[in-house]
């Protein structure tokens, strides 16, 4: 089973890097990116999962409205991406099922940092993806949690994946960087161990960011990014349906389990 993520937010990177942007660029940046995403999982006849802020869901609802119109799930992702405040568990889902007209079930919080269980409980999320169990210096050094999904009292925690043995993340760097053969070998290494495969990418990674200098973006994230992305999405997703693997919604996926 493949649970493909986008985290569907305002393009502020440049802020990391002392460069202001206004939401209306940050957001023409992202609604040019997730409907390039669209157009690849609509090409391949796959479903995915959107992760989306408050900021995103009000300020594009047609964008929200192909989302669901093309059968992916609904799901939050904090409300200012640059800003997160405690209350953004609550306020998210508010936002973006008033925004959408759906029900949302599961939570990822802006640059996968921690989160109140608590909360995301009491807000009546069913999941939680908010965990990279990878060992990235200055981002993420969880060596000894979780690699794969578990329950943390009614709500399923959902890691993004790692390989088995030293944790190299596999989220959207690792396609921008890695050789495409040795990403795909690694994938299907998580494949053969756990059964399933999660990872996740941001509409701004699609955008022409070699273009756009005044941003400042590193080399890492620029490399492979806009239309030569595309094209790795593209054709990782073909690699994974020519091996016969499903894929579903990380809703889709809790359902499966609790069964």
């Amino acid at each position: 089973m493949i649970l493909l993520s986008f985290d569907t937010e305002e393009f502020e990177l440049p802020r990391e890097h002392g460069v202001e942007i206004s939401l209306e660029e940050g957001m023409k940046v992202s609604v040019y990116g997730t409907n390039k995403i669209l157009d690849i999982l609509q090409q391949n006849k796959v479903k995915a999962t959107f992760f989306c802020t408050g900021n995103f869901a009000e300020h594009a609802p047609e964008v929200i409205e192909r989302i669901k119109a093309e059968g992916h799930e609904i799901a939050c992702h904090g409300v200012d991406h640059w800003v997160p405040k405690a209350d953004d568990v609550f306020r998210s889902k508010e936002i973006v099922e008033r925004v959408s007209g759906v029900k949302t079930y599961g939570y990822r919080q802006p640059r996968m940092f921690p989160v109140s269980d608590e909360d995301i409980e009491k807000a009546g999320y069913t999941y939680n993806s908010s965990l990279n169990p990878a060992f990235i210096p200055g981002r993420y050094m969880h060596l000894t949690t979780p690699r794969t999904w578990f329950m943390c009292n009614h709500v399923m925690e959902i890691p993004a994946s790692v390989s088995p043995w030293f944790r190299i993340p596999l989220f959207w760097l690792s396609l921008h960087n890695f050789p495409e053969k040795f990403y795909y070998w690694l994938v299907n290494r998580v494949l053969k161990h756990d059964g399933y495969f999660v990872t996740y990418f941001h509409p701004w990674e699609f955008f022409h960011l070699k273009e756009h200098p005044e941003y400042k973006a590193p080399f890492i994230i620029k490399n492979h990014s806009g239309d030569e992305l595309a094209g790795r999405l593209d054709r990782f997703i073909k690699m994974l349906k020519g091996k016969g693997y499903e894929f579903i919604t990380y809703h889709e996926f809790v359902n499966r389990q609790s069964k």
